[in-house]
């Protein structure tokens, strides 16, 4: 691994943490309904149509049909889908100042909700400045690690594969992006990865 021009974030668990526990735990009082109402009705597949494209309105409406006993804790979801992002991971600012000192261009791709991003990326504007763009799936109707997403990525930013790195804390997204010629790292947490940028020559010791 060498030659890095320029390095891809991910964004949730990688530059912010998110769960939806993070929002739900302020609503369910109770351990066992709480894990029951995330496991069961606010899923994981059912909120990964959002980060496909589909809206919020139709997604819910769907849910609600099913769960009409929890409507309302569903229609949560949408209205208050912010407080499900949490602080920034730790570490992650300064190794973002870092690498854009040293002149490394900065993006994103992130699997994320069209809907939910704007405010979310108004909210953090000062933290995502120094980057140079971010690809959102749900704008694009496309998720990672479907290869046409990094393959986008890669045009719209104007990068070459092989000279840019990819950063996600799920393997199989690192494994996407492998699959197209990228270089990836598997993120596990900040200080880690700072050695790895520092191995790299991206920056400093």
């Amino acid at each position: 691994m060498g030659g890095i021009a320029a390095v891809i974030f991910d964004v949730g668990n990688v530059l912010f943490h998110w769960d939806p526990r993070i929002l739900y735990e302020r609503l369910i009082t109770d351990d066992r309904a709480l894990d029951a109402f995330l496991r069961d009705v606010v899923t994981h597949d059912w909120h990964f149509q959002h980060d496909a494209g589909r809206s919020f309105a139709d997604t819910s409406a769907e849910l609600i049909a099913l769960h009409p006993d929890k409507a309302d804790l569903i229609r949560v979801w949408g209205e208050r889908f912010l407080d499900s992002i949490g602080p920034v991971v730790a570490g992650m600012p300064d190794l973002v100042r870092d690498l854009h000192d040293a002149g490394v261009p900065l993006y994103g791709l992130t699997n994320f909700s069209a809907e939910f991003w704007p405010p979310f990326r108004a909210r953090e504007a000062a933290f995502f400045a120094p980057f140079a763009g971010v690809l959102v799936s749900g704008e694009e109707r496309i998720v990672k690690p479907d290869p046409a997403i990094y393959r986008l990525a890669l045009d719209r930013f104007g990068l070459e594969a092989e000279r840019t790195l990819f950063i996600d804390d799920r393997a199989e997204n690192v494994a996407g992006a492998l699959a197209v010629g990228m270089q990836a790292l598997l993120f596990t947490d900040a200080a880690a990865l700072r050695r790895d940028m520092t191995t790299l020559g991206l920056i400093a010791g």
